[in-house]
């Protein structure tokens, strides 16, 4: 009877030193993002599952109970042991995910990594635990080697949409968070998330759009989240009754975008006569501001346009709308005589 004792009292060093070390990565941030910690407490687990199984083990043998055999003890030991294994270490790296998005990272990056050592881990625990279940290496070579042609003639666009994902994390033509659109398809959006089969888009009307990964091997991809500058460009229309003044606010306008904080000096900048327009004189602006982010380079617009009308009107100058001229002419034709009442001519 003392050896129940003995294994009982084990079981419950490893239990209590099990949960003491739970609550302590519940409790510290630190803990829970540790990898040495997450290994103790599965080592701590499996000590107690292992005692568990071996009391399991003694009761069967000494009083000779024949409905639960030692073979479904060790399997059901191993299952256990399995999905905690796998269960802890899942949770590890999606702590660890996590922190690495948090500090900055790049969110593709880190989850693609996440995704690649959660699929290690899982073949890992088949390769250690396959035993117990009757599943020997042989036996997964095999299933590995007929299910490979039966996956890969049933699943072929399932297949084709994975190495397409996998060619998206090497190829980076865009990362989670990127605005992008395709001139060959109807799809625009900030990229949420980039799966092994699917990528996620959220559309600018906030409707969830789901891509196939194997569709972005034939369609051309633009990334306006990558852009260095944002482009400004508009067409000023003059009066011709202005075309004197023309000259002048051109170089006020030059001078005005030199000076302007938000355009950057380094990228082009063209203020220049552009053409004659049916109704106005055409003055060319073309400037890159400094800012991507959209609501900033509306104001930095808004801010450059209300300077080009206060410089047009300084001059004396004013903008020209649509309109026409009409030259009326007038012709001189030979008036009737007129007559008196009996009817001789004046």
């Amino acid at each position: 009877m003392s050896k129940y004792w003995i294994a009982a009292g084990i079981a419950i060093l490893f239990a209590i030193a099990a949960v003491a070390t739970w609550f302590l990565m519940r409790r510290r941030q630190g803990w829970s993002h540790s990898i040495s910690v997450h290994l103790v407490f599965i080592a701590m687990m499996f000590g107690t599952i292992l005692t568990v199984r071996q009391v399991a083990y003694m009761l069967l043998r000494d009083y000779q109970i024949t409905d639960i055999t030692t073979d479904m003890v060790r399997t059901a030991s191993a299952f256990v042991m399995a999905l905690l294994a796998m269960q802890q270490l899942f949770q590890l790296i999606n702590r660890l995910t996590r922190s690495q998005i948090d500090r900055g990272n790049d969110a593709t990056s880190a989850r693609m990594v996440a995704r690649i050592l959660k699929l290690a881990i899982f073949a890992i625990i088949m390769l250690l635990f396959g035993e117990h279940f009757g599943i020997g290496l042989s036996g997964l070579l095999a299933f590995g080697g007929i299910g490979g042609i039966a996956i890969g003639v049933a699943g072929k666009d399932v297949l084709s949409n994975l190495f397409s994902g996998v060619m998206l994390y090497f190829d980076r033509p865009f990362s989670i968070g990127d605005w992008i659109s395709s001139p060959d398809r109807d799809i625009e959006g900030t990229v949420v998330e980039i799966g092994w089969r699917l990528t996620k888009i959220r559309t600018f009307e906030n409707r969830p759009l789901y891509v196939p990964n194997a569709a972005f091997s034939t369609i051309s991809v633009v990334n306006p989240g990558r852009m260095t500058n944002r482009r400004i460009t508009t067409t000023i229309g003059l009066r011709y009754e202005d075309a004197d003044k023309l000259a002048t606010v051109v170089e006020h306008i030059r001078e005005m975008l030199k000076g302007n904080r938000n355009v950057d000096q380094k990228q082009t900048l063209l203020v220049n006569f552009d053409s004659f327009g049916e109704s106005s004189l055409n003055i060319l602006v073309y400037c890159f501001t400094k800012t991507t982010i959209w609501a900033e380079w509306l104001a930095a617009q808004q801010e450059i346009y209300l300077s080009i009308i206060e410089i047009v009107h300084s001059q004396g100058a004013d903008f020209a709308f649509t309109s026409e001229t009409l030259y009326m002419q007038q012709t001189s034709q030979d008036t009737p005589p007129q007559t008196d009442g009996e009817g001789t001519n004046r």
